[in-house]
């Protein structure tokens, strides 16, 4: 008991309290290579009901997001102006780009997965499994070659009988002619992530499982493997969310507090703790080193120095 007190102690010794909008937890000198403390947590953004699925235009130069319970995806620019992107959004949660540069989301309360054609229009990507609609789309990630990923807990079916006979994780085909299913064994299977050379895939158990697991990427497209790769054991409030990788394969997952850090093999380096439970997260800025963060009724940031993926 003695050694976990003393280890306790000195993770709040070493916590590093900069502004109201956040603290940085390192656990590891290397959290301290990653984060740039002297600049620590930010807030650029507030007063909306439920923000998910961060994703950097680079030719707006902002940051699209939704706002679940208000129907609607807003645009912050670098200049922290909001506006409105599109309403209604279908209540729309996570959201990606393709390599055009199109926009993806995951139509929370339309059950779906869409793209945004860049006349504005709506193309349906994926609705249905085997003849039956889909549970409830949450987040996505599109692999270089053009596959679509995404993830299907029954979040926005609260309370009504499951369609799917699982949570699975979908694959839609390059050509989008063909819409598998990956993995079948989450409980609430939620946001997800590529290693930079796209050979791994990170997918986050937000149910009690509180756990990433880690899935070798075949050459088909089709998972295996899944083992744990980190588990999120906390007191805090909140599970594992939306999770990405900067080009080193560092790992940042929204979770319990804030977001946490993780070497590739899993380490935890050290938390990023947000005033908010956060849902997600997402690079962005013209160098790709600004970790925008959906956080409840707010939008944070804080810049670190290695640069994250960019999506397209």
């Amino acid at each position: 008991m003695i050694p976990q007190i003393l280890n306790q102690a000195r993770r709040v010794a070493r916590r590093l309290k900069i502004g109201s909008a956040g603290t940085l937890e390192p656990l590891n000198p290397s959290f301290d290579s990653l984060v740039l403390a002297q600049v620590g947590v930010k807030e650029v953004a507030t007063g909306f009901e439920f923000t998910e699925g961060p994703v950097w235009r680079p030719d707006l130069n902002a940051l699209l997001f939704s706002d679940i319970p208000a129907n609607r995806i807003f645009k912050l620019d670098c200049k922290g102006k909001v506006t409105g992107f599109r309403e209604p959004s279908g209540n729309s949660n996570g959201l990606t780009l393709d390599k055009e540069g199109r926009l993806i989301a995951c139509e929370h309360g339309h059950h779906r997965v869409t793209r945004i054609e860049l006349d504005g229009s709506i193309t349906i990507l994926a609705d249905e499994f085997e003849g039956k609609p889909l549970n409830s789309p949450n987040d996505v990630v599109v692999k270089s070659d053009g596959a679509i990923y995404f993830t299907d807990p029954p979040y926005g079916r609260e309370g009504e009988k499951p369609v799917q006979r699982v949570s699975g994780v979908y694959l839609l085909a390059a050509d989008h002619r063909g819409l598998s299913l990956v993995a079948d064994d989450f409980v609430r299977p939620n946001g997800l992530a590529f290693s930079p050379d796209e050979k791994k895939l990170y997918i986050n158990d937000s149910s009690e499982r509180s756990h990433i697991r880690v899935f070798d990427v075949n050459t088909d497209g089709s998972l295996s493997g899944g083992n744990v790769f980190a588990e999120l054991n906390s007191t805090a409030s909140g599970s594992p969310d939306g999770i990405k990788l900067d080009v080193q394969g560092n790992i940042y997952c929204a979770g319990p507090g804030g977001v946490w850090l993780f070497n590739e093999n899993g380490e935890h380096l050290g938390t990023i703790l947000t005033r908010e439970v956060p849902s997600n997260c997402a690079w962005g800025d013209a160098d790709f080193r600004t970790l925008y963060i959906t956080a409840r009724t707010s939008i944070y940031k804080v810049r670190v120095n290695i640069k994250g993926i960019c999506v397209v």
